[in-house]
Formats: structure tokens, C-alpha cells, sequence
């Protein structure tokens, strides 16, 4: 249990919804399914389901927005791990989880106190911040496509939506596009199975 931990969240991702069937009804009105709030909105009305490119550049940003706050959280001193006891932890508050957590975040504050009285300097960025990755579901291509570039140095191509993409129950098909398209990029890639 001395292992790197690599820290991926699923977040900053593209909005997009996988769907089964096409269109939806409800009282005898079909309209397309609601596909993800880059490509129409939920409301079950003719021009809420129609296909909206512009969605897709309102979800962009967003998803910038999202990673800005994330950096400045991971190194802002957000993540400084004496601040364990201060993370929000209320929803786990009354589980034991949360008991498990308490008791380990004392031994951690325990161990810091030692290192600190042996003179390491825990004010250090091992100690204050943390390297963070977002990665999301390959599955809007127009989306990923858009957000692919070439490094310059390498000549690779890394899908740049996310640090890693991953396939999943509906986009993992041997012959789809896209598993064509993660075959192509560099970045740490993914299968999701249910």
C-alpha cells in the first residue's frame, strides 16, 4: 500500500448522454432524446431537443471554468495534506466511513507532527499540493475532434478535452469510430465495463 496514487476525476466532461433509442415519447408527442446539455436541453419541447452546436461551446467553457478552479484548488494550498481535518466531509459525517476517516486523518496529522519535529519541511509543495487529472467518456467524436492537436515536438496527437478518455457500453464496439479515434491519440485511454 505504498504505491503512487494517480488522481483522476470524472469531471470537466463534455455534457454528453449516451441514449439507446433515438427519440422518446411522452402523451403521444416523439421528439429526439434528450442527448446532453452540448447537444439539446432536457425540456420536452420541439426546439429544446433540437441539435444546438452552440451548446457545445457553452459546455467548452465550462469545462475550462471547472479545470481553473481545479488547479487553483490542487495548488493553492486547497490540497495541503495538514488541512485534513478541514476537508468537507459532511456527507460521510455520521457513517462509519467518516469514523475511518477521523481516525486516519489522526494518524496523518500524527505523522506530520513527528516529521516536523525530526526537521522536514512540510510546507513543501509535496506536502501542499497535488497533481490532479480529469478524464471523461469518449463519446460526442465532433467534440473530441475539435479538441485534438498535434505536439510539436513529438508528432503525436492527444485528444486535449481531457487528460485521459475512456470507452464505454455504447462506443466500445470493435468496428466503432470511436475506438478508431482513441487509437489514435496518446492519451492514457480507458475501458469502462459494467
Amino acid at each position: 500500500s505504498s504505491m503512487p496514487v494517480v488522481k483522476i476525476g470524472r469531471m470537466a466532461g463534455q455534457f454528453a448522454k449516451p441514449r439507446s433509442a433515438p427519440d422518446e415519447t411522452i402523451d403521444g408527442v416523439t421528439l429526439p432524446s434528450y442527448r446532453g446539455d452540448n447537444i439539446n436541453k432536457e425540456e420536452f419541447t420541439p426546439e429544446s431537443r433540437r441539435n444546438d452546436p452552440n451548446l457545445m461551446v457553452d459546455a467548452y467553457y465550462q469545462s475550462a471554468q471547472t479545470l481553473n478552479i481545479l488547479r487553483a484548488f490542487s495548488t493553492g494550498g486547497f490540497a495541503d495534506i495538514s488541512r485534513l481535518q478541514a476537508w468537507n466531509l459532511d456527507f460521510v459525517e455520521t457513517t462509519p466511513e467518516g469514523s475511518r476517516y477521523r481516525e486516519l486523518a489522526a494518524k496523518v496529522d500524527e505523522s506530520l507532527r513527528f516529521m516536523k519535529a525530526i526537521g522536514i519541511d512540510t510546507s513543501s509543495p509535496e506536502f501542499t499540493t497535488v497533481d490532479f487529472y480529469v478524464a471523461h467518456e469518449c463519446l460526442l467524436l465532433p467534440y473530441e475532434q475539435a479538441l485534438t492537436r498535434q505536439d510539436s515536438t513529438t508528432g503525436k496527437w492527444y485528444d486535449c478535452s481531457a487528460h485521459m478518455v475512456w470507452v464505454g457500453e455504447r462506443t466500445r464496439d470493435l468496428d466503432s469510430a470511436h475506438l478508431e479515434f482513441c487509437r489514435g491519440v496518446g492519451n492514457p485511454l480507458g475501458v469502462k465495463i459494467s
